[in-house]
């Protein structure tokens, strides 16, 4: 199951010279009072439900990493303690030998920062050097083919670091839940759908993503089961449904079938430990169960943190993910495809689709309304990330991340937005030069600079952007 909390071990290094007087060049004293100072603040100020830290206290000298002794006992710390990332605290010029053997020792996304080199006598002198000695660590890291963040040299406490850190934090989180990635795919692709094919084995060996193979005999075995395993929930989640919307003649008789469906969704998640799903839906389900469509089930089951792509698109699934963890787990991606365009607004698009997105991401205006099971509601307004991740020719991966605002538009059926991008026309082309489809994933909010920064730790996995 996705793990939205971030564990991060600090590391304050400093360069291993001789010691030096205080007032003089590079002195250890200096390095070991911005090290306690920066290690405090972040600790104190950072920590959060989502956020932890590992230090390096008692390891080193006066607590700062300076050696190739002190880099091997961090780094045994951290993998002891599990952590999901790493930050590196340039406290003067650093040591770029001793950074370059944790970061790599440990694993994971690594950060690097030298703070403002702010201190200077009277006499000229000055005792750091911090950001000086960042590019020799940058260097060092790239020579080894280690992947690494960075914030730009300045305050801890200004604006500047504030940002760095929390998109640190966020592709921390992206990464984790990315990387081995548990898909459950219930049933086959509906069969003209040959643009939502996947290459499992690329995916395996490339991502460490596995597939669970779910058929449509265990489905049909489980909804036989759940009103006596799960009676309690399913009464829950019929009452859900009648008190969240305005049902239309058609939907009530499946109200039981839709809560059902939902509660047997929730359990196959805990059952197989999957971190999403991609579900053949209209193809099959109604086949099966006597015209139960399961889209406001997915509507639902979002909400409760249980995301399910639609038509069997694995791809799709993925950038839910993907878009989940850039929220720390808070936002609600919806499943919106490219449909038509605004009939005035040349730049705007109607991000639909047939009834998946989340209640919670209602705009307050808009009515809540089942139609034949369907959900009908406009999402809320604001600023969306739009993105896809999609398979090029000769194993390639590529992921397109865009913006739009929400804009007015004629009200239609399903679940939608209208979305206004900067250049709507540059978008057609590249959806239709490839190798994206219609079907792409909205998340509020801009997340563009995350995923790019994401991209640095697969090297399988390619940023995209748009020609101009």
């Amino acid at each position: 199951m996705l793990d939205y909390k971030i564990k991060i071990g600090l590391v304050a290094m400093r360069r291993n010279t001789t010691d030096r007087p205080r007032g003089t060049f590079l002195t250890w004293y200096s390095a070991e009072q911005r090290g306690k100072r920066f290690v405090d603040y972040i600790e104190n100020n950072f920590a959060s439900d989502n956020v932890s830290f590992v230090d390096n206290k008692g390891i080193g000298h006066e607590d700062l990493v300076f050696d190739d002794a002190s880099a091997a006992e961090v780094a045994e710390r951290f993998k002891n303690e599990n952590v999901d990332a790493v930050m590196i605290i340039n406290c003067n010029f650093g040591n770029e030998e001793a950074a370059t053997d944790i970061a790599k020792a440990v694993g994971k996304p690594v950060l690097l920062w030298a703070p403002l080199d702010d201190e200077y006598y009277v006499d000229g002198m000055r005792p750091t050097d911090s950001q000086c000695g960042i590019f020799g660590l940058s260097r060092q890291m790239q020579r080894y083919h280690v992947p690494f963040s960075f914030i730009r040299s300045c305050e801890v406490d200004s604006e500047e670091f504030k940002d760095g850190f929390d998109r640190f934090v966020r592709v921390a989180c992206m990464v984790k839940n990315f990387k081995g990635m548990r898909i459950g795919q219930v049933g086959a692709r509906p069969a003209p759908f040959f643009s939502v094919i996947w290459n499992e084995g690329e995916l395996m060996e490339q991502f460490g993503i596995r597939i669970i193979p779910i058929n449509f005999a265990i489905i049909e075995q489980r909804m036989k089961a759940a009103p006596e395993l799960y009676k309690d929930e399913i009464t829950e989640y019929e009452n859900y449904f009648m008190s969240n919307y305005t049902l239309d003649e058609l939907t009530p008789k499946y109200i039981k079938p839709m809560a059902t469906m939902a509660a047997m969704y929730k359990h196959l998640f805990e059952e197989f430990k999957l971190d999403v799903i991609s579900a053949e839906c209209w193809t099959a389900t109604p086949v099966m169960f006597d015209g139960l469509a399961p889209c406001a089930v997915y509507s639902m089951l979002n909400d409760l943190g249980y995301m399910i792509s639609c038509e069997s698109d694995l791809h799709a699934a993925m950038t839910m993910v993907l878009l989940k963890s850039a929220t720390l787990g808070k936002g609600y991606p919806l499943f919106g495809e490219f449909t038509v365009r605004h009939p005035e607004n040349k730049n705007a698009e109607l991000l639909w689709h047939c009834g998946p997105f989340p209640l919670s991401q209602k705009a307050p205006e808009s009515k809540a309304r089942l139609v034949n099971q369907r959900a009908w509601l406009r999402g809320a307004d604001g600023k969306y990330t739009v993105a896809r991740i999609d398979r090029a020719e000769g194993g390639k991966y590529m992921i397109l991340p865009m913006l739009c605002n929400t804009t007015e538009g004629p009200e239609t059926h399903g679940t939608y937005i209208w979305g206004e991008f900067e250049d709507l026309g540059a978008v057609e082309t590249k959806l239709m030069e490839g190798p994206y489809i219609h079907h792409f994933i909205e998340m509020k909010g801009d997340y563009t600079k995350e995923i790019k920064e994401f991209c640095k730790y697969f090297p399988n996995l390619h940023v995209d952007k748009l020609d101009s």
